[in-house]
């Protein structure tokens, strides 16, 4: 087979333009795998990146237009083909990962340092859903966070991509969390923190302020992940213990302009500048060692995706359309075939 059918994005466009288009079957350099897509998921990075918004992005994805043509970054399949320099897989392997582009097509290119391998019994439709945002959540968690058994955590948009894996893994970790989302989430999220066998709670934002609850029992937070960037950072901050942590992860979507999502963070960092508490930001970096982690939660059960939607290529539009109004629950799983 030298050529297939792909999910194709070769202009900025706000939301994207999707094309369905025939296109080649990529061939592997010595360092990369070839891997027959099984499933895919879209994430927040997949609407940025093919919006070219923020703009600043556009410096290294494509000034005029993206570098990449086809979506999904998350994948998971089988490979198929080898590169010379390849020595850590070989054809036949089940792996997941992340990629550079390309999970929305039948065929796609990998480095094998960004992949592991599938766990028996772990179904590739739960592996395809968990590359971005898990190693997200990981290690804002564990890497940037520091969080430790015990701490008491806020997880602001707990019901996203992110967020319900930011839920299960900080249950697993043995925190005390508490988790924001809206009315029409709340079972969902609830359902995510059965297993805690700390105090675990979620906030309805459409109902109660969690700013104003924290503050009026005095309850401040160890650690904070933001995922939606909705609250001031003096906000975030009166919440916090005195050597509490804040990790915007981003800003309001809405904010489409040079620098986007940015300055919600930029802001972040300059409130909490000479401050006892501290603000970190971060992108996640794909690697072999925390992919592995998260499989070994995806085997033992303690990390189930949660999947608003599976689609075929003809539904990615819609789909990148509902991630950018940064309200989609859950992952979006795309399978190609």
């Amino acid at each position: 087979m030298t050529r297939m059918t792909a999910a194709t994005i070769t202009r900025y466009a706000l939301p994207p333009a999707v094309t369905i288009a025939e296109v080649p079957v990529p061939e592997p350099a010595d360092d990369q795998v070839l891997i027959a897509v099984e499933a895919a998921s879209l994430n927040a990075l997949d609407w940025h990146l093919f919006t070219g918004t923020p703009r600043f992005l556009r410096l290294v994805e494509g000034l005029r237009r993206p570098k990449r043509t086809i979506p999904g970054a998350d994948i998971a399949g089988e490979v198929v083909a080898v590169g010379a320099e390849v020595t850590d897989l070989e054809v036949g392997d089940r792996v997941f990962g992340e990629t550079a582009g390309g999970g929305c097509a039948p065929f796609t290119l990998a480095k094998p340092a960004n992949l592991a391998r599938i766990p028996d019994g772990v179904s590739v439709t739960d592996a395809a859903a968990t590359p971005v945002a898990g190693l997200t959540a990981l290690q804002g968690l564990v890497t940037h966070g520091g969080l430790v058994a015990g701490e008491r955590l806020l997880i602001n948009g707990a019901a996203g991509g992110v967020g319900t894996f930011t839920v299960q893994l900080a249950v697993a970790l043995g925190a005390e969390v508490t988790a924001v989302c809206s009315t029409r989430n709340v079972a969902m999220v609830s359902a995510l923190g059965e297993r805690s066998t700390r105090p675990f709670k979620v906030v309805d934002y459409t109902a109660d302020d969690v700013i104003a609850m924290s503050l009026g029992q005095n309850t401040p937070f160890d650690l904070i992940f933001d995922n939606v960037g909705n609250r001031s950072p003096a906000e975030m901050r009166s919440i916090l213990t005195p050597e509490g942590r804040y990790l915007p992860i981003t800003g309001p979507k809405s904010d489409t302009g040079i620098f986007g999502p940015a300055i919600h963070i930029a802001r972040s960092f300059a409130h909490f500048a000479f401050k006892p508490q501290t603000c970190r930001n971060f992108t996640a970096a794909p690697n072999r060692a925390d992919l592995e982690t998260l499989a070994g939660h995806l085997a033992d059960g303690s990390l189930v995706p949660q999947i608003h939607e599976t689609i075929k290529l003809d539904g990615v539009a819609d789909a990148l359309a509902l991630i950018g109004t940064g309200h989609t629950p859950a992952k979006i799983l795309v399978k190609p075939d």
